[in-house]
C-alpha cells in the first residue's frame, strides 16, 4: 500500500512539473509587442486597445501593449529607435518620416512600413464663441493651443496657418498641449481656440462644447484648395451636424489616421495581427465611432509608405494587391 502511495505521489508531482514546465514554456515563447497610439482621450488610444484586446483572445502568443504618446511625429520617432513596434500615426507623416522632411525630422525614417489605412482624420479649430472667431485669419492675436511639441496636430496647425497667410508668430499666445489639456484650457479662457486633428467626435472636443460655448472654424474655399495643392495628403471634408452640441456641419480638410509597424518585425507576426485584426474588425468598430469607418477595401487607400511584407502578404491573399 505505501509503495501505491509513494509511486502516485511522485507520479502526481511529475504532471505538477510538466504542467509548470509547459507554462513557462508557453510564457518564454510569448512575443511582446508595443503600439504608440496617442492622447487617451483621443481615437488612436481606444483603437490600439482593441487591437490589443484581440491579440489577447486570438493570438494567445502575442500580447500588444498600448502606450500613449504625443501622437503622430513622435511614434515616428518611436518606430525610428525601436521603441515601439507598431503605431498609430497619420498619414503625412508617415510620409515626411520615411524621407526626412524637415523640420518635422532630422533624419529619415528608413525602417517605417505600412500595415492598414484606418480613417480620415479630420482638422479641427475648437473656439470659444466669445472669442469672436469666424474665420482662420480671425486668429491673428488669439491665445491659441496647437497641439503638443512634435506631434502630428502641430505641423497641421502650421500649415493650415500658412494657408491663410499667418504663422504662430501672428498669435498672441502659443500654448503646445495635449487634447485633454487643451479642452480645460478651452472651458476655463486660458485660450481662445484649438487645433485638434483627430477622428470626428473626439471627447476632447465633445466634452468644452457640452459646458461652454464654442463653434468649429470653417477651412475651405481657395485656402482649402491651395493647402490640399502644396500638401496632397489633405482631402475636403466635412464635421457633420449634430456632433457637437450647437454646432451645424462645417467644412473642413482632413489627413488620414494609418497603422504602421517598424521594418524589423518578423513578417509572420504582422501577417497573423493583420490577419486577425481585420477577422475580428467589429472589436474596432466597437471601440470609437471611428472605428466603424475602418474598412478592409480601403486599406491601401491613401498608403504613402511601402508596406511590412507581412501586411502585403495577407492583403495578397484577399486580393487587394498583386
Amino acid at each position: 500500500m505505501k509503495r501505491k502511495i509513494f509511486v502516485g505521489v511522485v507520479i502526481l508531482c511529475l504532471v505538477v512539473f510538466v504542467s509548470a514546465m509547459r507554462s513557462d514554456l508557453a510564457y518564454g515563447s510569448r512575443k511582446f509587442v508595443s503600439i504608440a497610439s496617442g492622447w487617451v482621450v483621443g481615437v488612436y488610444f481606444p483603437l490600439a486597445g482593441a487591437l490589443s484586446r484581440i491579440a489577447h483572445e486570438k493570438l494567445p502568443d502575442i500580447k500588444i501593449t498600448v502606450e500613449s504618446s504625443g501622437a503622430s511625429v513622435a511614434n515616428a520617432k518611436l518606430i525610428a529607435s525601436g521603441d515601439a513596434d507598431l503605431a498609430i500615426l497619420q498619414n503625412d507623416i508617415a510620409f515626411y518620416a520615411l524621407h526626412g522632411t524637415k523640420p518635422m525630422f532630422d533624419k529619415a525614417v528608413p525602417n517605417i512600413r505600412g500595415v492598414a489605412a484606418l480613417y480620415p482624420e479630420a482638422c479641427h479649430i475648437h473656439a470659444r464663441k466669445d472669442a469672436k472667431i469666424a474665420s482662420v485669419r480671425d486668429l491673428k492675436g488669439k491665445k491659441v493651443a496647437v497641439g503638443p511639441l512634435g506631434s502630428g496636430t502641430e505641423q497641421n496647425a502650421i500649415q493650415i496657418l500658412e494657408a491663410y497667410g499667418l504663422k504662430f508668430e501672428d498669435l498672441s499666445k502659443v500654448e503646445r498641449l495635449s487634447a485633454a489639456e487643451s479642452a480645460d484650457y478651452l472651458k476655463d479662457g486660458r485660450i481662445d481656440a484649438a487645433f485638434y486633428t483627430v477622428g470626428v467626435g473626439a471627447s476632447a472636443i465633445v466634452d468644452p462644447a457640452l459646458m461652454i460655448e464654442t463653434l468649429i472654424v470653417p477651412i475651405d474655399g481657395a485656402e482649402a484648395d491651395a493647402l490640399a495643392k502644396k500638401y496632397p495628403f489633405y482631402a475636403k471634408d466635412r464635421i457633420p451636424a449634430g456632433i457637437y452640441k450647437g454646432i451645424g456641419d462645417v467644412p473642413t480638410v482632413a489627413v488620414l489616421a494609418i497603422l504602421v509597424a517598424k521594418a524589423e518585425m518578423e513578417e509572420d507576426m504582422v501577417y497573423r495581427i493583420t490577419k486577425a485584426m481585420w477577422e475580428n474588425i467589429g472589436r474596432i468598430e466597437s471601440a470609437h465611432a471611428k472605428g466603424k469607418e475602418v474598412k478592409l477595401e480601403k486599406a491601401l487607400i491613401g498608403m504613402p509608405i511601402p508596406l511590412h511584407p507581412g501586411a502585403e502578404k495577407f492583403y495578397k491573399e484577399k486580393g487587394l494587391k498583386k
